[in-house]
C-alpha cells in the first residue's frame, strides 16, 4: 500500500482538520513550479505562460525580460482585459474559438476564467457549443493539442505514447469519433470532445492540467461528407470494423496501460455497437470507465432522486416510480441499469421487482413480447406487452409517472405524449436528456406549457426560465460534468484498481446529497453550476471511500479523504516558477 496519507493524518491529531486544511492549502499554493523550460520557449508554452504576470524579479531568473509588456498586472486584471474582448464577440462558436485560443496561449488565466463563472463559460467549451465545433474542428483547426492514432500506428503504439511530453498523466479521454452526441460520425473530428471534456476535468473536479491527455482514435469515418472534403485533417478511409477494430484498440489499450498504468481513461462518444462491448471488455482489466453509459446514468439518479425530495419524497420512493426509457440504446441501458440497481442496493427491491419499474423504447417501439434483442436488453424486455408499441401507446397504457429522453431525436416528446402523461401525474418528471439543443426530445418551454407549469423537468442541453400563468419554471440540466470529474479525482487519488457500479451509483446518491433546500424549493433537481468545485469534492469523497469500502483503492485508508482530495485540487492561479535551464 502507498501511504499517501501518513503526514495528513499526523498533523490532523494536532491541529485538526479545518486548520491543517487551511494551513496545506496556502503552502501548496506558493510552492515553486519546476520547469526545464527557459525564456522564449517558456513564454510559449500554455502551461506555464504567465503573459503580463510575470513579476520583475522572475522575469531575470527565467530569462525574459524584454520578450513581454513591461507592465506586471494581476490575473485579476488580466481577466478583465479578456472579459473585455469576450463580450463583443456574440456568436457561440465565435465564443469557444476565443476562449480556445486563451486555453493555448496561458491554461491558468484560461481556467481562472472558467472557474469565476462555470454557469456561463460550460455551455461554450462544452455542450451544446462544442458539438458545432467538432463539425467544424478541421476549418478551425490551429494548434496541436493531445494525441492521435489511427491504423497506420499499428505495432508503434507502445512506443508512439512517449512523445508525450508528461510521464504523468491522471486522466485519458479518448473516443473514435463514431458517434459525437447526436451528431453521428465526426471521424477524427471528435478530438474537440475529449478537449472539452478534460477541460471540465480541470474546471470542474480540479485535475491538474498537465496531468491530462486527450486522445482520438482515428479508425477512419463513414462519413460520405468527410471522405469527399479535402480539408478534413483524418484518414480518408473507411472506419475499421470487427476483430480489425478490437485488435487496434486492444493494442492502444495496452500502449497506455505500459506506460502510464494507474491512468484512468473515460471512453467518450463510442458508437452503440462498440461501446458495451468496449466497456464490458476492458472494465476489469484497467481503470476506465464510459461516461454516455455510467455517467449519464449516475447524473439521471440523481435528478431523479432531486425529483423525489421536490416532491417531498426521498430516494425510496424511485421504487414506487412507472418510468418509460425513450432510447434503448448504450445510454438508455446505462440510466436504466444505474436506477435499477440503486433500487436493488440502496431501497432492497428483488432484481424482478427493480427491473420492473421500466419500460425501454427503441426506434421500432417498446421492447415487447417476441421482441429480438441483445443481451444488455433481455431483463427489459415487457413479455405482459405487445411489441413494438410506439411511445403514446405505451404512456396511455403504463400511465408513467417519469420519462427520460436518451433517443437523440429531436422533438420526440410531443404535445400529445406529455398531456396524456399529465392526465394520470400531475407532478410529472420529464427528462429529455439529448444532446445537443435540436436533439433535445422536448424543450423546457414545451414540457411547462403543456403540464401548466407542473412538470419537474431536466434536460441533457441548457434552457431558459419560463413563465406559466405568473409563475416563474426554472429547469435544471442535467450535465454530467456533475459527475465525472468527481469520479476522475476519486478515483486517481486513492489509485483505484477499477470503477465499480457501486462507485458511480454513490457518485449520484452524493450528487443528489449536495442540492441545497433553497434549490430544491425552486424546482432545481441539480445543485446550481457555479457550485461545481464544492460538489466535485463531495463525489471524489464517496469514490473514494467506496474504493475503500470495495478493497479497490490501492493506498492506505485515512479518515480525512476529504481533505486529503482538497489539499490536491489544482488552482488556477500564478505560483513561483524556477527553471532548470543552465545556460
Amino acid at each position: 500500500m502507498i501511504p499517501l496519507f501518513k503526514r495528513v493524518h499526523r498533523k490532523s491529531k494536532r491541529y485538526g482538520v479545518r486548520r491543517l486544511r487551511i494551513k496545506n492549502y496556502s503552502r501548496r499554493i506558493e510552492k515553486p513550479v519546476i520547469t526545464s523550460n527557459y525564456g522564449f520557449e517558456l513564454i510559449h508554452s500554455s502551461l506555464y505562460n504567465k503573459g503580463t504576470s510575470f513579476p520583475h524579479g522572475e522575469r531575470d531568473r527565467l530569462g525574459i525580460r524584454g520578450l513581454v509588456p513591461p507592465a506586471c498586472i494581476s490575473i485579476e486584471q488580466q481577466t478583465e482585459r479578456v472579459l473585455r474582448r469576450y463580450a463583443t464577440l456574440k456568436d457561440p462558436l465565435q465564443k469557444y474559438l476565443y476562449l480556445s485560443g486563451l486555453q493555448d496561449r496561458n491554461e491558468t488565466l484560461f481556467y481562472h476564467l472558467l472557474t469565476s463563472d462555470m454557469e456561463s463559460y460550460a455551455p461554450i467549451i462544452y455542450t451544446p457549443t462544442v458539438g458545432q465545433a467538432c463539425k467544424e474542428f478541421s476549418y478551425q483547426y490551429r494548434q496541436a493539442r493531445g494525441m492521435y492514432f489511427t491504423p497506420n500506428d499499428r505495432g508503434e503504439m507502445s512506443s508512439m505514447v512517449y512523445n508525450w511530453p508528461e510521464n504523468e498523466v491522471d486522466v485519458i479521454v479518448v473516443t473514435d469519433g463514431s458517434r459525437i452526441l447526436g451528431l453521428g460520425d465526426l471521424g477524427c473530428q471528435g478530438m474537440g470532445i475529449s478537449i472539452g471534456k478534460l477541460s471540465l476535468y480541470v474546471a470542474a473536479g480540479g485535475i491538474h492540467p498537465k496531468r491530462t491527455l486527450p486522445i482520438c482514435l482515428d479508425v477512419g469515418t463513414n462519413n460520405e461528407k468527410l471522405l469527399n472534403d479535402p480539408l478534413y485533417i483524418g484518414i480518408r478511409e473507411r472506419r475499421l470494423s470487427g476483430e480489425e477494430y478490437y485488435s487496434f484498440v486492444e493494442e492502444f489499450m495496452n500502449a497506455i496501460a505500459n506506460r502510464w498504468p494507474d491512468v484512468l481513461i473515460q471512453f467518450e462518444d463510442f458508437s452503440n455497437e462498440n461501446a458495451l462491448p468496449l466497456l464490458d471488455k476492458y472494465r476489469f482489466k484497467h481503470l476506465c470507465f464510459n461516461d454516455d453509459i455510467q455517467g449519464t446514468g449516475a447524473v439521471a439518479l440523481a435528478g431523479l432522486i432531486g425529483a423525489m425530495r421536490v416532491k417531498g419524497g426521498t430516494i425510496k420512493d424511485l421504487a414506487r416510480q412507472r418510468i418509460v426509457v425513450v432510447g434503448a440504446g448504450s445510454a438508455g441501458l446505462g440510466v436504466a441499469n444505474s436506477l435499477a440497481w440503486t433500487m436493488i442496493q440502496e431501497i432492497g427491491l428483488s432484481t424482478q421487482e427493480a427491473f420492473s419499474k421500466f419500460w425501454l423504447l427503441d426506434k421500432d417501439g417498446l421492447l415487447g413480447a417476441g421482441r429480438m434483442v441483445h443481451q444488455g436488453q433481455l431483463r427489459y424486455v415487457r413479455a405482459d406487452m405487445e411489441n413494438n408499441l410506439p411511445l403514446e401507446e405505451v404512456v396511455k397504457k403504463v400511465k408513467p409517472t417519469v420519462i427520460l429522453g436518451l433517443s437523440g431525436v429531436g422533438g420526440l416528446f410531443t404535445e400529445s405524449v406529455i398531456k396524456e402523461m399529465y392526465k394520470h401525474e400531475k407532478r410529472p418528471v420529464i427528462f429529455p436528456l439529448s444532446n445537443p439543443t435540436p436533439n433535445s426530445e422536448c424543450s423546457a418551454e414545451q414540457a411547462y406549457t403543456w403540464t401548466e407549469g407542473n412538470a419537474i423537468f431536466a434536460s441533457g442541453s441548457p434552457f431558459d426560465p419560463v413563465t406559466i400563468n405568473g409563475k416563474v419554471c426554472r429547469p435544471s440540466q442535467g450535465n454530467n460534468m456533475f459527475i465525472f470529474p468527481g469520479v476522475g479525482q476519486g478515483a486517481t487519488a486513492v489509485k483505484a484498481r477499477r470503477i465499480s457500479y457501486r462507485m458511480l451509483n454513490k457518485a449520484g446518491i452524493t450528487l443528489a446529497d449536495t442540492i441545497l433546500p433553497s434549490e430544491l424549493e425552486a424546482g432545481y433537481v441539480y445543485p446550481h453550476i457555479n457550485r461545481i468545485r464544492g460538489v466535485s469534492l463531495k463525489v471524489a469523497a464517496s469514490v473514494a471511500r467506496t474504493a475503500f469500502m470495495e478493497g479497490l483503492a490501492r493506498v492506505e485508508k485515512n479518515d480525512y479523504i476529504e481533505a486529503f482530495i482538497e489539499d490536491k485540487m489544482f488552482i488556477p492561479s500564478y505560483a513561483p516558477i524556477i527553471s532548470t535551464h543552465r545556460r
